[in-house]
């Protein structure tokens, strides 16, 4: 990975906002809009995309055609685009289109700059609450109704004492839901449907687990940045890098993801 100066890192982190900011009037224009359609992306499934899906990433592509043109994309809406720069950006414009198309307020915009070694800084954006979750570069904040306030993660859980999120009760194949099942036997508080918002609220502290399968890079690198820098620990269910998306294992502390960690390995193999 590049050395990224202190300059560059300022810059990285203002296009990181610029980009969150172009998409929230974009999303918010058609939130809870009850003429809006959703298009079915999935030929044996339901997939949805909606009119705010594109118009997102697209106003966010324009902000980096500006600023930083030599950078790559990688969007879920569109094309990827090859870096020249050494840096790319990891975009979801709306994370949780099933739950932005229902109305309710748990999706978010993924941000995540990328040098090459995993994000070094993104961000989680809830327009319509109005809160955005940054991390990387030595800070991870949240600015929202209440202020701007540092990030940490929970500290001195159990996993009996956890509370564990995932988005689907299904999680993904019957092998990965049945693993999911057994760690979620052993926590005190499991619950579901939040999308991107669980790793939000786990940076936060109002959280111990988030157990997800199927993921993209673009569902998780956003995520990766805010969680890390608030000091949690996001890897696959093996415990390796997860950059690249497939199944997700984040924890607030080591001891909750080692614990974690045992009980898939000893499920799912």
């Amino acid at each position: 990975m590049q050395d990224i100066t202190e300059t560059l890192q300022a810059e990285l982190i203002a296009t990181a906002h610029a980009l969150a900011d172009a998409a929230r009037p974009v999303t918010l224009a058609h939130f809870r809009d009850p003429a809006m359609q959703a298009d079915n992306k999935a030929a044996g499934g339901f997939d949805p995309v909606t009119i705010a899906d594109r118009g997102a990433e697209a106003a966010m592509r324009a902000v980096l055609a500006e600023r930083r043109p030599d950078d790559g994309i990688l969007g879920e809406e569109f094309e990827p685009v090859a870096s020249r720069s050494g840096f790319t950006w990891v975009l979801d414009p709306i994370d949780g289109t099933r739950s932005y198309i229902s109305g309710t307020p748990t999706w978010g915009v993924l941000v995540a700059v990328n040098a090459g070694a995993g994000p070094v800084c993104g961000l989680i954006d809830q327009p319509y609450i109005g809160e955005r979750f940054f991390g990387g570069f030595g800070a991870a904040y949240v600015d929202g109704p209440l202020g701007r306030k540092d990030l940490s993660v929970r500290q001195g859980r159990s996993l009996a004492e956890a509370t564990l999120f995932t988005t689907f009760p299904e999680v993904g194949t019957p092998a990965e839901g049945e693993a999911f099942r057994a760690v979620s036997a052993k926590v005190k508080l499991t619950r579901y449907g939040t999308d991107c918002y669980a790793y939000a609220l786990l940076a936060a502290g109002q959280i111990d687990l988030v157990i997800e399968a199927g993921l993209n890079a673009f569902d998780v690198q956003g995520p990766i940045a805010v969680i890390e820098a608030a000091g949690g620990i996001v890897t696959d269910w093996r415990g390796n890098p997860v950059h690249d998306g497939g199944q997700v294992l984040a924890a607030a502390t080591v001891e909750l993801h080692a614990a974690a960690l045992a009980i898939l390995a000893q499920v799912h193999g």
